[in-house]
């Protein structure tokens, strides 16, 4: 409210008060009229209404005028004071009326009322007037008397009535709060969505008034609207008040400040509305949306692998702590072992493995059972037990320690779960065709919503999922250690070694594929020593795969062990491929190794080349003619013979090693060369030497792998007698043969070995040029050799008994463990193995 007051007025504005009180100057009012019914200015919305003063002695001149005098009449100060105001005001024939009233106020109790007035421009105003006699220094009575614009007082009224009926009637609580945020005005409305009456808030900040809603935040919002005098819309209130204290409520207020015409801040206002139940709705469907948006999360992230944990893990990562605190994923052990699940019968308990575990918060519920790998037992009357066999979720929304008791396998783990605060359970069967492969827990502790039937339908979708992946991934495993049963019996099963040949070996099955593939590789133990390295790739993968790779190994074993040389090997097992038909193809690359003369000779059909490592560390290729890949048919092959020297290496492997994607194969092949020069590796570390450089993060295919390292064959183990056209050769081999076998402590072999060596030579003699060379070598057998310059090998034919010829090949093939023939550059090598008497130790 505002008033005002002409100069004289200010300066006397300290010496008397409304309402009869007494001033520092002594002015007294005589009894009258209770000021309390005048007020100094009216407020509507931001106007002021001004409020005129004047000042009247006991003769009835005017003694003050105020500035709003002066607005309201037209009149100055100091054309009205001294004035009679009937005079001054008044038309002429009301001014003797005017002046008895004037006396009469003067000697009375004042008056209140409307009057019309003449303005100094001759225009007439109604105005409201209330006049208060009031006792002077001297003793002498004078008059104060107020006016207000009727007019405006009747619109400044009506607005506050409307204001009024406003703030009373509506439904919406509405409320004013001062600067320190104290309620100073609410309506009925407000008080009974409180459930506390007007009184009760008056005066009082919200922290106090209502403790059980988040007031703290409210008061944040009001001081920055007081602040910045942004008004803040639709502003979330939520929690309990005296009127209804047993269920959460939610509020949406809107805050605007209040100021008045000239700026000053006045407070804060708001209005407020009861949106629990819409709020509930968006609690709803928020947390339906969150629960689709978990759904959706987590059916892109489980199963993206065929591994049983990594599974399990997968939808532990998804529902921790989004959808429970705590989880387990848990399968039975005959499906852990890889059998298939049977139902669960009545009166047996079950055993059950945990695959993943989770928890959030540290919630300290994970024990010895609940570890990854740990193992625990259900007794047929426990509840998840009985969860299993039904097939069917089991619901515990609210736990206490009875219901506990029934969940957990054992009585020592009640204590720890009412103490890690669980108070909501849920258990799902894993069910995949029908068969029940485990089950998945969910626990809350901190989480305070417990677990509804909307969380029931999202956990069944998630573990359906969850099962699928694992029975998928269950079957794969099954189906993938079937492939790889096969394809291991398939390969080597053990290397046997061979003389001036230090040889190593690796077989790694892929570990991201989905299937096996039809990798392999042999080391194939021939005649004189000699020795047949094969590695091969079938492509594809799978148990198909496996398979036509036990049919190659097989036929190429076979055909190196009839000492055809590596191209004829190759050709044959073209032919094989192609008869297998369904597009059987492979690349294969067949070595065979002389450990005499330290030659290798090698055929390649589609295969990656062969890096060789010298003694110096020169590390290189071995370029070979390419060939087709086996089963294209009709392909044509070509042997490449080496002179390796001593102490030099050769790798043979299959594309697993060297391909990878983003890289080059050549890159990847200069990698293995560069990684196979480094000096002061024994064989096997340079075998896990070049698995570690260029296997790094799991590899796309098998791969196979032989390093072979060139040695020194002892003096002791070789002898050799050239023979030439001239003399008696047949005796001369024997004495060489009973000389050597002496030395070499195998005299016990003598009588044998000669008789073959005689029949030998002398056959070359009848039958080829003639021989060359005698050769005994001592490894596993002892190996008699006669070279010649024939193209026709010996063979056992049939002879009378009147026949003086015939039986030479006969008594070799009694006398020896197993005897053959061979080709070379210069005609054939006849041999004939003999068994070495057992040594023990």
């Amino acid at each position: 409210m505002q008033s005002g007051g002409s100069r004289n007025d200010r300066q006397n504005r300290g010496r008397y008060r409304a309402g009869g009180q007494l001033s520092t100057h002594g002015f007294e009012q005589t009894p009258g009229r209770d000021a309390a019914g005048a007020a100094s200015a009216r407020l509507a919305g931001h106007r002021l209404v001004p409020l005129a003063t004047a000042l009247v002695q006991d003769d009835g001149r005017i003694l003050h005028w105020s500035e709003e005098a002066e607005a309201l009449t037209g009149w100055t100060a100091r054309e009205a004071i001294g004035e009679h105001p009937a005079q001054l005001l008044l038309a002429d024939d009301g001014v003797d009326a005017g002046e008895r009233l004037i006396g009469k106020l003067l000697a009375g109790r004042g008056w209140s009322g409307t009057h019309p007035v003449r303005r100094r421009d001759g225009s007439t105003a109604e105005l409201e007037f209330h006049t208060y006699p009031v006792a002077g220094p001297d003793g002498r009575t004078l008059l104060l008397a107020t006016a207000s614009d009727v007019h405006a007082l009747r619109e400044v009224e009506s607005d506050l009535a409307v204001f009024d009926g406003f703030f009373n009637q509506s439904p919406i609580g509405l409320a004013v709060y001062d600067t320190d945020l104290r309620f100073i005005r609410l309506n009925d409305a407000l008080a009974r969505i409180n459930g506390l009456t007007v009184e009760q808030h008056l005066g009082r900040r919200i922290t106090t008034v209502l403790p059980g809603i988040n007031a703290a935040e409210i008061e944040a919002v009001m001081r920055q609207v007081l602040t910045t005098g942004k008004p803040v819309v639709d502003a979330r209130s939520h929690g309990r008040v005296p009127g209804d204290p047993r269920r959460d409520r939610a509020w949406s207020a809107s805050y605007f400040r209040l100021e008045d015409s000239t700026g000053q801040v006045l407070g804060v206002s708001s209005s407020i509305i009861d949106v629990t139940e819409r709020f509930q709705a968006e609690a709803r469907a928020a947390r339906a949306q969150e629960r689709l948006a978990l759904l959706a999360s987590a059916s892109a992230r489980i199963g993206t692998t065929l591994d049983l944990q990594r599974t399990a893990e997968e939808l532990i990562e998804a529902v921790i702590p989004r959808f429970a605190d705590f989880a387990t994923v848990d399968l039975l052990e005959p499906v852990v072992r890889g059998e298939e699940p049977a139902p669960i019968q009545p009166g047996k308990a079950v055993q059950v493995r945990a695959l993943a575990v989770g928890e959030a918060y540290g919630s300290s519920l994970t024990g010895a059972a609940d570890q990854v790998g740990g193992t625990t037992e259900y007794g047929p009357e426990r509840t998840y037990t009985q969860c299993l066999r039904s097939g069917r979720p089991l619901l515990k929304p609210q736990v206490d320690e009875e219901v506990l008791r029934g969940i957990v396998p054992s009585e020592d783990r009640v204590a720890p779960g009412i103490a890690a605060g669980i108070h909501s359970y849920l258990l799902v069967p894993l069910i995949a065709r029908g068969m029940v492969l485990g089950g998945a827990e969910f626990i809350r502790t901190r989480n305070p919503e417990p677990f509804s039937a909307a969380d029931v339908s999202l956990a069944e979708e998630l573990v359906a999922r969850t099962a699928l992946a694992i029975d998928n991934a269950r079957l794969y495993r099954r189906e993938r250690e079937t492939a790889l049963t096969l394809q291991r019996s398939l390969l080597p099963q053990e290397i046997h070694r061979t003389l001036g040949l230090e040889i190593a070996h690796r077989y790694l099955p892929s570990s991201v594929v989905s299937e096996v593939g039809g990798d392999w590789f042999d080391v194939v133990p021939l005649s004189c020593g000699r020795v047949a390295l094969v590695v091969g790739d079938v492509m594809g993968h799978g148990i198909r795969a496996a398979a036509t790779m036990g049919q190659l190994r097989t036929v190429a074993r076979t055909l190196a062990t009839l000492d055809l040389p590596p191209e004829q090997v190759l050709g044959r097992l073209d032919e094989t491929a192609s008869a297998i038909g369904d597009g059987q193809f492979a690349t294969c690359v067949c070595a065979v190794y002389d450990p005499v003369d330290r030659s290798v000779v090698i055929a390649s059909a589609g295969h990656l080349p062969p890096v060789r490592v010298d003694p110096d560390g020169t590390a290189h290729v071995m370029h070979l003619p390419p060939g087709v890949p086996l089963g294209i048919g009709g392909g044509a092959f070509e042997s490449t013979e080496y002179t390796l020297p001593a102490g030099s290496t050769f790798a043979l492997y299959t594309d697993g090693l060297v391909e990878r994607r983003g890289r080059d194969i050549d890159e990847g092949i200069d990698l293995l060369a560069r990684t196979l020069a480094a000096p002061g590796r024994t064989l096997e570390e340079s075998c896990d030497a070049a698995l570690s450089a260029l296997v790094t993060d799991g590899t796309e295919d098998d791969i196979a792998m032989i390093m072979a390292r060139v040695l020194p064959v002892p003096s002791d183990r070789i002898a050799t007698l050239l023979l030439p056209n001239e003399g008696p050769l047949p005796a001369r081999a024997r004495r060489f043969t009973r000389a050597t076998l002496d030395s070499w402590g195998l005299s016990t072999l003598t009588d044998y070995a000669e008789l073959v060596v005689s029949e030998l030579v002398t056959n070359a003699l009848l039958h080829a040029d003639a021989p060359r060379r005698l050769r005994l070598f001592r490894d596993r057998t002892l190996t008699l050799e006669v070279s010649d310059a024939g193209g026709q090998p010996p063979r056992l034919r049939s002879s009378a008994e009147e026949d003086e010829g015939g039986r030479g090949i006969h008594l070799v093939s009694e006398l020896a463990h197993r005897w053959g023939t061979r080709p070379t550059k210069y005609g054939k090598v006849v041999w004939a193995e003999i068994e070495l008497p057992y040594r023990p130790g």
